[in-house]
């Protein structure tokens, strides 16, 4: 039975690119997907393009395939990526111009048409559209303020780019399993768009499931591992390996990783990446298929391999979720820590005179937010504080104040009310941190879009020049320039 191997990319953005090339080189991949884009990702590239309309891609897809390109094009590797992020087309661009400069040759498909911002704008929506996912508040409250709004597009793109023969694929906002599902799509020839059948179904459900198992870079080979008493026990994370997935045609996979590696692909690490961002594991929605985890079987086969079967799926929604961005104020935040003795009042007190400040001088602000590094500021409400004598017994008591607010100016000053205390205010002051740090928030608004509104406009362009060592293509390229529709007839298969 025929099966391909794919590998895990990046996890985020900025995220450790060494563990991709130990994959390329003796993992024995034929594609490799990577995920640049956590949700809050995309507000960081929109404050990019804010500043440079060239920009609002996720820039680290330069550097990572200037390392990795010359590994692939020897073994005939293929790339996949979402780091097109709000500029898809400028992130190929880039991608090809840095080529050139080594004399390199790529083809480059750019997948686009997740942006929905414009649909988003008009007022002629009707109110009850495109409501908050989950507090059901109408977009009227933010849509003078969106400044992003991309829906999440499916696999089927990223099938046809790779059918065209793209060596490297970059797409903006698709769901992260996507990434991984394309690949196998094309490469094991399974029906996608329009599939009724269960057994269709459900090898998209084990591709959706090998997707999500691998969308996290090393979190799912033993990464940010959290078994208590048990993370000790995963060996050299300095040289982790990246997942690998080799799945066959009937949606049968092994989870491993690179010979040669750090962590570890077994039971537990496994079936805690299957978990993770789970709201419902009988109903996990994607643009593809709807997932039900509640049949899956992980069976460990030792030296890191784990054997998956048993996904189940059933056919997608009409609509696909949309991220939108939105702006939502400015933020300003100072670090202050006092030492022993009496550290906690002392800190108690600093607060209590910052907040007769802000009401004094009439500064506007939504919110003053208080957390305690080293005691609450990773575990929130779960973190119960000791009681305050024991606190005031601590060698130091660091305080983070943050000021949220819709007055930039206010933002600005915020630092200004802080260092007279060093002199002036309760004694042995640790220090400051971040007197002058004015960031503007973007919130983020969920929602649901008709995805036949989406779809129609989702497109697949190639750019750049067949690489010498490319595959075999599955099909036919479009005629030079062509920016063919994905939504029309696929290319015959090989």
């Amino acid at each position: 039975m025929k099966s391909i191997r794919i590998g895990a990319g990046l996890g985020f953005y900025g995220d450790n690119w060494e563990p991709v090339a130990a994959s390329i080189e003796r993992g024995g991949v034929q594609f490799i997907a990577s995920d640049h884009l956590a949700e809050l990702t995309l507000a960081i590239l929109q404050k990019d393009r804010q500043r440079d309309p060239s920009l609002g891609y996720a820039r680290d897809v330069v550097p990572l395939l200037m390392k990795l390109w010359p590994l692939m094009q020897e073994r005939g590797v293929r790339f996949v990526c979402n780091a097109g992020g709000l500029n898809p087309q400028g992130a190929a661009q880039a991608v090809l111009a840095a080529f050139k400069t080594r004399g390199w040759q790529a083809r480059v498909a750019v997948v686009s048409g997740d942006d929905v911002l414009p649909r988003l704008l008009d007022g002629a929506t009707p109110a009850s559209a495109f409501a908050h996912l989950f507090t059901g508040a109408p977009l009227a409250e933010v849509r003078e303020r969106l400044v992003f709004g991309n829906a999440y597009l499916g696999a089927q793109p990223i099938v046809a780019a790779l059918d065209a023969g793209a060596d490297i694929v970059i797409t903006g906002r698709v769901a992260d399993a996507a990434l991984f599902l394309g690949p196998l799509v094309h490469g094991l020839g399974w029906t996608l768009g329009g599939a009724t059948q269960a057994h269709d179904l459900d090898r998209l459900a084990q591709g959706l499931t090998v997707g999500h198992l691998l969308e996290c870079s090393g979190q799912g080979s033993g990464g940010n591992f959290g078994s208590q008493g048990a993370w000790q026990a995963i060996p050299d994370l300095a040289h982790i390996g990246y997942p690998i997935a080799e799945v066959w045609e009937d949606g049968s996979a092994l989870i491993t990783k690179a010979p040669g590696t750090g962590g570890r692909v077994n039971f537990d690490t496994v079936r805690q990446q299957l978990l993770y961002e789970v709201h419902n594991p009988h109903a996990y929605f994607s643009p593809d298929v709807v997932l039900d985890m509640g049949g899956i079987r992980l069976q460990d086969e030792g030296g890191d391999r784990v054997r998956l079967t048993g996904a189940r799926g059933t056919a997608p929604t009409d609509t696909l979720k949309v991220v939108a961005g939105f702006r939502d104020g400015y933020k300003a935040e100072v670090t202050w820590g006092f030492s022993w003795p009496d550290a906690w009042d002392k800190a108690q007190a600093a607060q209590a005179t910052i907040r007769t400040l802000l009401k004094d001088k009439r500064i506007p602000h939504d919110e003053l937010y208080v957390e305690y590094p080293g005691l609450n500021s990773a575990h929130g409400a779960l973190a119960p504080l000791p009681k305050p004598d024991a606190l005031n017994q601590a060698n130091e008591i660091w305080t983070r104040l943050v000021l949220r607010t819709p007055d930039k100016a206010a933002a600005d000053g915020f630092g200004r009310l802080f260092p007279w205390m060093g002199l002036s205010g309760p004694a042995y002051t640790c220090g400051f941190t971040g007197l002058h740090n004015t960031s503007e928030l973007l919130g983020i608004w969920p929602t649901l879009i008709p995805r036949a509104e989406v779809e129609a406009g989702a497109r697949m362009e190639l750019l750049g020049e067949m690489s010498p060592h490319a595959p075999p293509l599955r099909g036919s390229l479009p005629p030079e320039g062509a920016v063919p529709a994905w939504g029309g007839p696929a290319p015959d298969r090989a």
